[in-house]
């Protein structure tokens, strides 16, 4: 089982996946996915990256874990394959978007035509077992990727960071506010939208002004 970063990411993160931790990463998820059903697929561990190239970075989305769902998780946090019924979450996001830039909601939850526009969505921990959400948790994943955030807070500028619930709240606490645009709501899941604390945030329009304020092409949400 190999670990494929993309190439661009790769060079940014070389030093990071050469560390002790990483390597012992690395030999828990290839020994859990010999054993046990995990998702993604292995080849798509790292789609996030893949997908959404460094040099294009404009707008970060932090997840938790993987979909634990048969066949849910693509490798992009709340993103699923277009044959796959989109997940509440999703469905919230889009109704989100709908409201705030009037546009139709999709037929499919596929969000790689996000990424592909510089839309990096990273889950805390990229893999999970069928059936057992937070079953690969603090085997080292939420290490590596703080250090990715670390790495584009301190690498780069006017990057927006969509920050929505708790969990990805924390991780936020990893980048410069001075040099960034930071938005924070509560999480899309119903448990949380249905209490308020997601439905009305304009995250989506909030982000698009940012970006042609500072002369980047805006996100097609």
């Amino acid at each position: 089982m190999e670990f494929k970063i993309a190439s661009d990411w790769k060079k940014v993160l070389h030093q990071e996946i050469e560390k002790p931790y990483f390597k012992e990463l690395k030999n828990f998820i290839k020994k859990e996915y010999e054993t046990q059903i995990c998702y993604p697929k292995s080849e798509n561990i790292f789609a996030a990256f893949e997908y959404c190239k460094y040099k294009n970075l404009k707008v970060v989305i932090i997840g938790q874990d993987p979909y634990p769902g048969e066949n849910q998780a693509d490798g992009l946090c709340f993103s699923v394959e277009e044959d796959i019924a989109i997940p509440r979450s999703l469905k919230n996001i889009f109704k989100e978007i709908n409201t705030d830039l009037n546009k139709e909601i999709p037929e499919n939850g596929n969000l790689k035509r996000w990424a592909k526009q510089g839309v990096l969505l990273l889950n805390s921990t990229l893999t999970v077992q069928k059936g057992k959400a937070g079953s690969h948790q603090r085997k080292g994943w939420e290490k590596f990727t703080n250090a990715v955030i670390e790495y584009i807070s301190e690498n780069k500028e006017n990057i927006v960071f969509l920050l929505w619930g708790g969990a990805a709240k924390k991780k936020g606490k990893k980048i410069n506010a001075e040099k960034h645009l930071i938005l924070e709501t509560g999480h899309p899941s119903p448990l949380s939208a249905n209490r308020g604390y997601w439905f009305g945030n304009k995250h989506f329009s909030k982000t698009n002004t940012f970006l042609k304020e500072i002369g980047k092409q805006e996100i097609d949400w």
